[in-house]
């Protein structure tokens, strides 16, 4: 749980990336192994992939800062510093957050303006369905472009894509992100020290300091590697060999993660933004099966109608 956890040459590097990073690889490295077996240009598919991880971070920041509940801190960090809020000790408000006290109110407040603090991406904040349409959109732009069959593209991203994520939920892990909600169960896993974890639970009157271990709490992000790599190897072994259409794969990687990603909701006590009691991604996953239900019967009406 050590968000700088990988070190080369005396250079730290956040565990959230590198895992990221690793995942990409291993994705990219899937999607042009079977691009090889059914005759794709393989390296029309790394482009595809570096185009498609480039737009995913930029997605992901976009759709973290419109709708995860912190639109308004990034406004305030440009137009007015005071506004924003760091329930933290007082001790450590100069010291780790170089921040401003507040004795009024018992809160700190950035010292500076920092009309970019929307764009720190590497700071933390990447949600993943923001991700996931941006690069779907360059993906088919790319595909229409280098003459690429958009449907069977897709259907090597349905088994590549959940592998990636897979993997950045465990950088999740080690940086201490995406925790879930506090157990008594043997689940249970605490967060260092000034983790978001402990920050989290200070906030809320659990903890005397943001310097204590956290209270334990359920492993949000090992389950839903978990759930990731068995999207994965289902949409590999039992639909792959079976489909009726292609883009098929593509679809059921969607519905499954979306189903996973909605319940998975239950299990997270971060911010997550949202409305009607759902939070942003549970929204978004409904949304998503409904759209998976509509392209499937086209596509197999599609299909239908030229056999």
């Amino acid at each position: 749980m050590n968000p700088e956890l990988f070190r080369v040459l005396d250079v730290s590097f956040p565990a959230y990336f590198v895992l990221l990073l690793t995942g990409f690889a291993l994705a990219t490295a899937i999607g042009v192994l079977r691009a090889r077996r059914i005759g794709l240009d393989p390296d029309v598919v790394v482009d595809l992939a570096l185009a498609s991880l480039l737009m995913g971070v930029v997605g992901g920041r976009l759709l973290h800062v419109l709708a995860d509940g912190y639109f308004w801190d990034y406004v305030h960090l440009c137009t007015d510093p005071g506004k924003v809020d760091w329930k933290v000790e007082q001790a450590l408000c100069t010291t780790r957050y170089e921040g401003v006290w507040d004795a009024a109110r018992g809160v700190c407040h950035p010292r500076e303006a920092d009309c970019f603090a929307w764009a720190k991406f590497w700071a933390g904040g990447l949600t993943y369905y923001g991700g996931i349409i941006a690069a779907v959109a360059v993906g088919i732009y790319l595909c229409r472009r280098d003459r690429l069959p958009v449907w069977k593209a897709a259907d090597l991203a349905g088994v590549a894509i959940p592998v990636g994520l897979g993997f950045g939920r465990i950088g999740c892990f080690l940086a201490g992100c995406c925790f879930g909600p506090i157990t008594t169960s043997r689940l249970g896993v605490s967060f260092p020290p000034h983790s978001p974890a402990s920050e989290a639970q200070f906030k809320l009157g659990l903890l005397p300091s943001t310097g204590a271990w956290s209270r334990p709490v359920h492993p949000a992000q090992i389950y839903e590697a978990l759930v990731c790599f068995t999207v994965a190897a289902a949409c590999m072994l039992f639909v792959q060999g079976r489909k009726r259409y292609d883009g098929q794969v593509f679809l059921a990687f969607l519905a499954l993660y979306a189903v996973g990603r909605f319940f998975l909701e239950l299990l997270r006590a971060d911010d997550r933004g949202g409305m009607f009691g759902l939070s942003t991604s549970q929204l978004i996953s409904l949304a998503v099966l409904a759209g998976v239900a509509v392209v499937h019967r086209a596509r197999l009406r599609g299909r239908r109608a030229g056999s």
